[in-house]
């Protein structure tokens, strides 16, 4: 079994959930179960997959749900560009969130990319 808490990419992931939550506080309330509940779901998967893949006996589920991370780390990128749009965030908010979920999405195709090598 492998330890998603030695993981720099579980780190990002872990500091990601904790920036989204406290992102969407101060959204509207009317998107509570709309892209407030969106983003929180995503950011949680993220981590969620790393642990679960490290929790798999075999490398092909470990890349499977590695793989399943990333892609919820680009859709929380693009959540993350519709709420400022939607000015939803301020432009300091948005980079701060931008560039968290563009760090662990790198971090994890890094990780990702030396598994299958």
């Amino acid at each position: 079994m492998r330890d998603y808490r030695r993981l720099r990419t579980f780190e990002l992931a872990d500091e990601l959930v904790l920036a989204v939550y406290a992102a969407t506080m101060t959204f509207p309330r009317e998107e509570l179960f709309g892209l407030t509940s969106q983003l929180r779901h995503g950011a949680v998967s993220i981590a969620s997959n790393i642990v679960e893949g490290c929790a798999r006996h075999t490398h092909a589920d470990y890349l499977r749900f590695l793989d399943i991370a990333y892609a919820s780390a680009r859709e929380v990128a693009y959540q993350v560009s519709v709420a400022h749009r939607l000015e939803y965030m301020p432009v300091a908010e948005f980079d701060a969130l931008s560039g968290r979920c563009d760090e662990t999405a790198r971090v994890l195709a890094g990780l990702i990319q030396s598994l299958r090598e």
